[in-house]
């Protein structure tokens, strides 16, 4: 099993915000470098694309805990068992912590290939939500 955890995020909004905006799909388009990602697809609480390297998967939103945590899995046709947590912490009026934690079912060789690969996309995602106008 590997377990990554994203640096720490400082967001420059309430954590209301950034929980409404993070449990729809259908905005996480706007964070997904267009060039990583082809064909998608998304409602509220689920989604599905085309990444390279990989082919066709998708994600669902599993458990929701109002401004605070958002549970995310692989489809079931999903070529990767994980599980994906986005935590928000609101420290003061317009200041929002975030942490992205994802477990993933892969062998240890694979792991070994996909293990810095995902730490960036978990850092670059935290880098592209602390600048994100909310």
């Amino acid at each position: 099993m590997l377990e990554l955890e994203s640096k720490i995020g400082k967001i420059k909004s309430t954590e209301e915000n950034v929980y409404n905006f993070l449990s729809d799909f259908n905005n996480f388009q706007e964070l997904i470098p267009e060039d990583k990602i082809r064909n998608w697809e998304s409602t509220d609480n689920s989604c599905h694309f085309t990444l390279d390297g990989i082919g066709d998967t998708g994600m669902r939103i599993i458990e929701k805990e109002p401004f605070k945590l958002i549970k995310i899995t692989g489809e079931e046709n999903s070529k990767i068992d994980f599980n994906f947590w986005i935590q928000l912490k609101q420290i003061e009026e317009n200041a929002t912590r975030i942490k992205l934690t994802i477990k993933a079912n892969i062998n240890t060789m694979i792991q070994m290939i996909a293990k810095k690969p995902l730490q960036t996309f978990l850092d670059s995602l935290v880098d592209q939500l602390e600048i994100f106008n909310f």
